[in-house]
């Protein structure tokens, strides 16, 4: 990790230095991107790297593009002499007023697996933001069995993992009923309950009155039947000599 730290900074310094040689060192400002990882098999014959840039304020002439690559030898500056033909193991294609340029790996093999970085500059600018570099394409070249192994992984993880969403998704679903339906009969319990509660205390109401009307006539009886005793009683004594 302290090898690849300091190789970083090694290749950036070098890519500065190289890019302060060609003359970036008015307002301008370059903004290049360029894709993060590529990966081929080493059959596939050339691969081509695509880097876009745009810049603001830049009126000091044309840019010119630059690449470089830092693998497990040292940085290297590719293409300083253009790269414009076909036959080498390298070509660059610049549509500089489209904000285009791209870099093809012509006759690809393992070792060509690499951080390739794509660098723009002003050279007749005088400006720090006139000169810029991507952050690089990571190229991974593999031979093709095992590509074709890591192909058949990653369609398996993603097949497990679909399954595991309509796992998850039925799960919810079932659970949402089934806690729907322990809501629902919670509520007819309830109901029931209370139904009967009601019921119960109606009954009860009921017994109340009834033994109340009981007791009230009771009452009343005994006052008449203390009467008529001592009306019988009266006469009684009334009739005697």
């Amino acid at each position: 990790m302290e090898t690849v730290t300091g190789g970083r900074i090694i290749l950036s310094l070098e890519i500065g230095l190289i890019l302060f040689y060609v003359g970036a060192a008015d307002d301008c400002t370059v903004l290049v991107q360029q894709p993060p990882y590529l990966e081929v098999a080493h059959t596939q014959g050339a691969v081509t790297i695509q880097c876009s840039f745009s810049y603001n304020g830049c009126i000091s002439g044309q840019p010119k593009s630059l690449w470089f690559r830092y693998g497990a030898d040292q940085p290297e500056n590719l293409c300083s002499d253009g790269c414009t033909g076909d036959a080498g193991k390298f070509t660059v294609k610049e549509a500089l007023t489209e904000g285009e340029v791209s870099l093809t790996i012509n006759r690809v093999a393992l070792n060509d697996s690499a951080v390739y970085i794509c660098g723009i500059a002003f050279p007749r600018s005088t400006q720090p933001g006139a000169k810029r570099t991507g952050e690089g394409t990571t190229l991974v070249v593999r031979e093709m069995k095992e590509l074709h192994r890591l192909h058949s992984l990653h369609s398996l993880l993603t097949a497990i993992l679909s399954l595991l969403s309509v796992y998850i998704t039925g799960a919810l679903v079932i659970f949402v009923i089934l806690s729907k339906s322990k809501s629902n009969s919670l509520r007819n319990k309830e109901t029931e309950d209370s139904q009967k509660k009601k019921s119960a205390r109606r009954i009860f109401q009921e017994i109340a009155q009834e033994l109340y009307s009981k007791r009230h006539v009771e009452t009343r009886q005994q006052p008449e039947k203390g009467n008529t005793y001592e009306n019988r009683r009266v006469f009684s004594n009334y009739e005697r000599p």
